[in-house]
């Protein structure tokens, strides 16, 4: 059985997905929130989910702030975003900040039931509808350099901030990667600003785009 909270704001939607959720023998909803505290309260009063999937835009503490508590605090608990809002910026925080899985509303019910069952097994999950739109926007990504290496030089990008960018790219917070190169956090932080300084981009989701579309991560 995969329990799960539910952390939407709006009632319509919540009573939508939980119906649909109950609908299925393995899922259970154990609890519904209105937005990010009610979630700790209800995971401080003894809930225990698998899953929290919540919506990203909530009043007080939104879906942002709360999967980076949850990822602090209870880094057992597997967080999916549920948006209305299809921006790669939104999306590469949700990832960067500790969320597993990132999904419009309108996704489609199998989809949505495909995401939580593959989630749960330790996967990550991003939309079909948002992979297509970020695969679609590297093609405004400028391609003047094309060449890995020629790219790492000519930004004087080393080998250790090469690693530190493939893992961004596979969604990997400062703290992850920190423990995957026994590095410290600080260390990464400063390695990340450096990618961005270097490339001129002006975020992490621009660096990203920039690096896939260069052939400097795959």
């Amino acid at each position: 059985m995969i329990n799960i909270i539910l952390a939407e704001d709006h009632l319509v939607v919540r009573n939508g997905i939980k119906l649909l959720i109950d609908s299925q023998d393995n899922l259970a909803v154990i609890g519904e929130a209105n937005n990010g505290e009610e979630v700790l309260s209800l995971l401080e009063s003894g809930v225990k989910p698998d899953i929290v999937l919540s919506d990203i835009s909530m009043s007080g503490m939104d879906g942002l702030q709360l999967v980076e508590k949850l990822k602090s605090d209870y880094p057992e608990i597997k967080v999916i975003m549920l948006s209305m809002m299809n921006s790669s910026q939104h999306v590469f925080q949700a990832f960067e900040k500790g969320a597993q899985g990132y999904l419009v509303k309108n996704v489609g019910y199998d989809e949505l039931l495909f995401a939580i069952q593959h989630i749960h097994i330790g996967g990550r999950y991003l939309c079909e509808e948002l992979a297509m739109m970020l695969v679609d926007k590297l093609s405004d990504v400028p391609s003047s350099v094309t060449n890995v290496e020629d790219l790492m030089s000519e930004m004087d990008i080393s080998d250790r901030e090469l690693e530190v960018l493939q893992l961004i790219s596979e969604g990997y917070t400062n703290i992850e990667i920190a423990d995957q190169l026994f590095l410290s956090k600080r260390t990464v932080e400063g390695h990340r600003q450096n990618l961005i300084d270097k490339t001129g981009v002006r975020n992490s989701a621009a660096l990203i785009k920039l690096a896939v579309k260069s052939g400097l991560i795959k």
